[in-house]
């Protein structure tokens, strides 16, 4: 089945992570997995680690704000799923440019 709607543009990343899964210690069995886009960890790693404003760090991924923003109220649901259900977060795809 086709996707809908207009193709994802292309965001830029500084540079696709080094590591790329994160597990939950203390879960037995094999835990869900939550997929987190390389898009989505740029839009985390600039506003919640780097601080930067919505209109910069749309501007460093060379989106729109409102964009962004989507980009990162997705990528904070994932993240609190995975905390709070116990979770592997896997870092992958999206559409990218370094």
């Amino acid at each position: 089945m086709k996707k809908k709607g207009r193709p994802s543009k292309i965001r830029k990343v500084e540079k696709a992570p080094k590591i790329v899964q994160f597990s939950p210690r203390g879960k037995p069995g094999r835990p869900d997995e939550v997929q987190l886009k390389l898009d989505e960890f740029e839009a985390l790693k600039l506003a919640d680690l780097r601080g930067l404003n919505q209109k910069a760090a749309a501007d460093s991924m060379s989106v729109s704000r409102a964009t962004f923003g989507r980009i990162l109220r997705e990528a904070r649901k994932k993240i609190s799923d995975a905390i709070v259900n116990g979770k592997i977060i896997r870092i992958y795809g999206g559409s990218i440019e370094e």
